[in-house]
């Protein structure tokens, strides 16, 4: 049975992971601390990271960052300690190593804050704001300067992700429909792409199976839904009917306006994250595994998500 070494193990994407591959490989986590006994054969810390012996390992999926702090109150630094300091050191691992095969974790974010055009693909030259996607281009870039030699690498940049024990904008979103309080935008028309932890899941399990071309693949699922469509999902998931009001556009553009000056909760920044399109194309991926769809549809898996928030 291969052996997978996934730093970051206990987190979001971690845990998820765990449960879909630990009956197909020996699965190894490397993270700040053990937060649950048994649920990896192996369990090291970063003090451990020069005695691990990578000679034994297949697959690194490197998961272990600084996520995106939409508050920003984090400190510019930090995020190229840990998203570019932390990768170049694992990576360098990697290389010197008899593993095979390489995943890291970057971001869309990496490629572009916003998406210029209908839709962003692989090809894009990248063109991230603010630290949390410049650390990972900056990884990305060290990763891709390094000569692989035999060994397989691949750059993920998945879109927002979701799934059970997701603690992001889509709780957020799930808490504001959840009280009850009607969705006043329903005027704008975006449409963006999510990606459902279990598609993820899917996706890696398959790349560390298969013989994919090394290179940069976006992650997302296969429809995007508009927020209309995510709020209609949610309330579903919550059997209830959705309350979305199609307030007049200048009416809301104005209250963004007055929402700068007096620091109200919706402002124009606010305004335009809500009601952005930012459209993720997954051709790459899906060809390189040679299928036409992923196994869970986006509606779908908006649909397990919420629920999971409902039973939590």
């Amino acid at each position: 049975m291969k052996t997978i070494l996934i730093t970051g193990a206990y987190g979001f994407v971690g845990t998820n992971l765990v449960n879909y591959l630990k009956n197909s490989y020996t699965l190894w986590a490397l993270d700040v601390r053990q937060q649950k006994e048994g649920l990896y054969s192996r369990y090291f810390s970063w003090d451990d990271l020069g005695s691990i012996p990578f000679d034994e390992v297949d697959t690194i999926i490197h998961l272990a960052g600084k996520a995106h702090d939409v508050k920003g109150t984090s400190e510019a630094q930090i995020y190229f300690d840990i998203n570019t300091g932390l990768t170049q050191k694992v990576f360098d691992r990697f290389l010197s190593s008899d593993s095979k095969k390489f995943i890291f974790f970057s971001s869309v974010k990496a490629a572009a804050d916003y998406v210029p055009g209908d839709i962003l693909t692989e090809d894009i030259i990248p063109h991230p704001v603010g630290p949390y996607g410049e650390s990972k281009i900056k990884a990305e870039e060290y990763i891709q300067s390094k000569d692989w030699n035999d060994k397989k690498v691949y750059i993920f940049r998945p879109c927002m992700i979701h799934g059970p024990g997701n603690k992001g904008n889509l709780n957020l979103l799930y808490s504001f429909i959840n009280k009850g309080i009607p969705y006043p935008l329903g005027s704008f028309k975006n449409k963006r792409s999510f990606t459902s932890v279990e598609n993820l899941c899917y996706i890696i399990d398959a790349v560390a199976k298969a013989n994919v071309e090394s290179g940069i693949y976006n992650i997302a699922d296969d429809i995007p839904l508009s927020t209309n469509e995510l709020i209609g999902l949610i309330c579903l998931g919550l059997e209830r009917k959705p309350r979305i009001w199609n307030m007049p556009k200048k009416t809301i553009n104005m209250v963004a306006k007055i929402g700068n000056v007096l620091h109200l909760p919706l402002n124009t920044a606010r305004l335009d994250k809500l009601t952005e399109n930012y459209i993720v194309d997954n051709t790459k991926i899906k060809s390189a595994l040679g299928i036409k769809d992923l196994p869970v549809t986006s509606s779908d898996g908006i649909i397990k998500t919420i629920k999971s928030f409902k039973n939590n």
